[in-house]
């Protein structure tokens, strides 16, 4: 009885009241203060403010929408919602309540900068993005980290799209880039009822996280030998010359106050960034490029030293560089597995080899690894697909571990864009299955079907808006999705 009242009274905290005048009234926990917002007014502003929970942090003009970076309060723990909030940043681009609605998701921090996903162009709709809990500023203080999973992170999206499915009653969709298609995919396996279609992009489905022979088989296939013979032979002179490059590499940290507690030592830290080299090379760029990587033989140190840092970041794997992503190498140490590939090429010069995620959280945050947790999804996802759309790049190593449909998918896909890397998108398929994933696209967003036919995007491209659907992962460095 004394948790049910517990509950109770926490859960109104959460959502609110509502006075008989039909003004909803959001409670601030911080400063106990209520916000009375009127819930009949038609401006779309004091429509989503009137949901219980919700702020404004800022108004963006943007020509044609209404942009809106704000806060919403979630549970930190939504088994046990009476057990304390964090405020979780989303922003909403408005187009028109009588639009359909794509809920987009890049797994990271969220961009509060307006930006259109590549579905929410083709039904020309409004968008709802949100942050991925524990990237700051949406972590809970203190934070414990067992609350962050993927069951926790869908929860926070069933409950956003909840809340905004009374403004926007049209059609919505999910996608997101990278880890956002990863989030998309599972937000559909814990609540298959929410959304009316799906579309993910690039998104890696390690179900074993110790057999990574796929990415040893990509890596000996993609491009031409040339090519992989090029990157392969300066990452390994790049090793060569270890005393050298590392000598460049602690005076440059020294000079940025660059640290290594977290990975340990700057010999480690050194070697992971080399090795990420071939695979960051692929991720982002490709054989259009190859020709301006340096001969290794005849390369100078500074030329070695400038191109490893132009594809890997010799800051990704400093305390500094780290420290924003540590949700994301929590998560890979806990669930979502990461990849470790062999390079028998550096042989006998790699000392630590591919290391594993948990080497680069804190070790003052306990993890544990769940090897169910991918295999349910990937069983769900071979069984149950419904209007879902996975959309991968032929020449992007992460590629190399897709998900796959089962006997039971209905209406789903899986392209590969031929060439693409880690920013394949529908537009980059071949004419044929373009055509149909746009108008599948289309059909699940309820638009009219002369507009599912032609297979079209509905909205013009702005050049400001349609940046590439991985953009919150595109020019960061670091081996990460």
């Amino acid at each position: 009885m004394r948790k049910s009242l517990r509950w109770a009274l926490s859960l109104s905290v959460l959502i609110g009241t509502v006075a008989p005048t039909g003004v909803a009234t959001a409670a601030d926990t911080d400063t106990g203060s209520t916000a009375v917002v009127d819930s009949q007014s038609t401006d779309i502003k004091d429509r989503i403010l009137a949901i219980p929970g919700m702020s404004l942090i800022e108004e963006k003009p943007y020509a044609g929408y209404r942009f809106f970076v704000l806060n919403y309060k979630q549970p930190i723990d939504h088994r046990r919602p009476w057990a304390g909030t964090f405020d979780q940043r989303i922003s909403v681009l408005h187009k028109d309540t009588d639009r359909p609605t794509v809920f987009r998701t890049s797994g990271y921090s969220l961009s509060t900068t307006p930006s259109r996903a590549e579905p929410t162009r083709i039904i020309d709709g409004n968008q709802v993005s949100m942050e991925y809990r524990f990237f700051t500023p949406s972590r809970p203080q203190p934070a414990d980290w067992s609350k962050l999973d993927i069951w926790q992170a869908a929860s926070d999206q069933h409950r956003i799209f909840t809340a905004l499915k009374k403004i926007y009653g049209q059609k919505w969709l999910s996608t997101g880039a990278s880890k956002g298609g990863m989030t998309a995919t599972y937000f559909e396996r814990f609540y298959p009822r929410d959304m009316d279609g799906v579309v993910a992009y690039v998104a890696p489905n390690d179900v074993v996280n110790k057999e990574d022979s796929a990415y040893d088989r990509f890596f000996a296939t993609v491009g031409t030998k040339e090519c992989r013979d090029r990157l392969n032979d300066l990452q390994r002179e790049a090793l060569v010359r270890r005393a050298p490059l590392e000598a460049k590499y602690k005076a440059w940290a020294e000079s940025e106050g660059a640290t290594f507690h977290t990975v340990g030592t700057l010999d480690k830290a050194f070697e992971a960034v080399v090795l990420d080299f071939v695979w960051g090379f692929w991720q982002y760029y490709g054989e259009d490029v190859c020709d301006q990587i340096p001969v290794a033989k005849t390369a100078t140190d500074d030329e070695v030293y400038n191109t490893i840092d132009a594809y890997s970041g010799w800051s990704a794997y400093t305390d500094q560089g780290l420290e924003p992503y540590t949700p994301y190498y929590y998560q890979a140490a806990t669930e979502l597995g990461s990849p470790t590939i062999k390079q028998p090429h550096l042989k006998g010069l790699s000392r630590y080899g591919y290391q594993p995620a948990s080497n680069f959280v804190p070790r003052e945050i306990p993890m544990k690894f769940k090897q169910h947790a991918m295999r349910d999804v990937d069983n769900w996802v071979r069984k149950n697909a419904n209007r879902m759309l996975f959309v991968y790049g032929g020449n992007d190593p992460w590629g190399s571990e897709k998900f796959h449909l089962g006997k039971g998918a209905r209406d789903s896909y899986v392209y590969v864009a031929p060439g693409a890397n880690h920013g394949a998108n529908v537009a980059g398929l071949v004419e044929a299955e373009r055509n149909n994933a746009t108008a599948r696209i289309l059909a699940w967003a309820g638009v009219p079907a002369p507009a599912v036919q032609a297979a079209q995007p509905l909205a013009r491209f702005d050049a400001r808006l349609d940046r590439p659907v991985d953009e919150d992962a595109t020019k960061e460095h670091g081996l990460r999705p």
